[in-house]
């Protein structure tokens, strides 16, 4: 199974999830792709992707930038691979300047509030190093415009990495990179 986890802000509507979606129709494997739509708080986001989809080391997750956060921890407890684009390595940090009411994306109507409390959670999701680096590609942007790439590449030692010069935080180039996550996602590592 591949399971997609979006970013902040983002919905199973973001570009990557949508991209994948289609190249997983078009190879007839629809039904190993799941993209569900997040909750704000991360430990809800944690236990939905434990309860619905129970990964395991058969599986991949794909995260993008906060969703990435969610994979390594959950790669982390349940041995299973991560894909990461454009990983938030220190979330609960970062996400502290958006505190207050948001909105999505891709449908402004739907909004919610971060909350202190989402912060904490985070800070309890936070993986300190991770053990087995095999288990993880990491694809980086050096155009990415919110998160450091050098931050994701010290994260995560070992890994391996694609370094993308230029490109952005969104990875508007993501088509040109998904026979290489799927690849590593059919792997064996």
């Amino acid at each position: 199974m591949l399971i997609y986890l979006h970013g902040f802000r983002s919905s199973p509507s973001s570009f990557k999830a949508r991209l994948l979606g289609e190249r997983l129709r078009e190879l007839g494997r629809e039904n190993e792709f799941a993209c569900p739509q997040l909750p704000v708080s991360p430990r809800a986001a944690i236990d939905l992707i434990e309860s619905g989809f129970s990964p395991g080391p058969g599986d991949t997750l794909i995260g993008s930038s906060l969703g990435a956060c969610y994979a390594t921890w959950l790669a982390e407890r349940h041995g299973c691979r991560a894909v990461l684009l454009n990983p938030a390595t220190r979330p609960a940090s970062g996400l502290a300047k958006y505190l207050g009411p948001q909105t999505q994306f891709h449908d402004p109507s739907q909004s919610f509030e971060l909350l202190p409390s989402h912060l904490d959670e985070l800070a309890s999701l936070q993986v300190q190093a991770i053990t087995r680096p095999e288990r993880y590609l990491l694809i980086a942007a050096t155009g990415d415009d919110l998160l450091d790439w050098r931050e994701m590449v010290a994260f995560y030692p070992g890994a391996r990495q694609i370094v993308i010069e230029g490109s952005d935080h969104g990875l508007s180039d993501f088509a040109e990179y998904m026979d290489a996550v799927l690849g590593f996602a059919d792997s064996r590592a």
